[in-house]
């Protein structure tokens, strides 16, 4: 019985060292392609969120002008906080969230600006003009940072 307990693990045998270090090598370059897509990841969620956060001003903005006879003359942080309490009008202190950085009116209460800044420092504004145009622009325009064209 000891005989064949000898016998059987002798003919196991287990990865050489170049095989493990071809499976290593492997692995990292994987690594090395997955890794940097992850990391994208977080400024594209950043960015969006701001691009929600002023969308959700610009809707606050306009319920805010239909309950003062069309006027866009109360149009503040403040005000759309009141209407609307998830915008944040204050900058976090944790700088991983986005938060309305600009709320006014425009041609004595004709028009509108909303502007959000994301945790990146990128700038997303909303602005409704006296013809009722609306405009998207952001800042600093940059690739990776959901402000590739100046607009969105």
């Amino acid at each position: 019985m000891l005989y064949r307990l000898r016998q059987r693990s002798s003919e196991e045998g287990g990865f050489t060292l170049i095989e493990l270090l071809v499976v290593i090598l492997i692995i990292g370059i994987l690594a090395a392609i997955a890794i940097p897509s992850f990391l994208s990841q977080k400024g594209k969620a950043t960015a969006s969120q701001a691009k929600e956060l002023a969308r959700t001003a610009e809707t606050t903005a306009e319920t805010v002008a239909t309950d003062n006879n069309g006027s866009y003359a109360k149009v503040t942080p403040t005000e759309l906080h009141a209407y609307e309490p998830s915008i944040r009008t204050s900058e976090p202190s944790a700088k991983n969230e986005a938060w309305l950085s600009e709320a006014k009116e425009t041609n004595s209460g004709a028009g509108y600006v909303v502007e959000a800044t994301g945790s990146e420092g990128t700038k997303y504004k909303i602005e409704r003009t006296t013809g009722g145009e609306i405009l998207r622009t952001c800042s600093p325009v940059k690739t990776g940072s959901g402000c590739s064209t100046g607009s969105w």
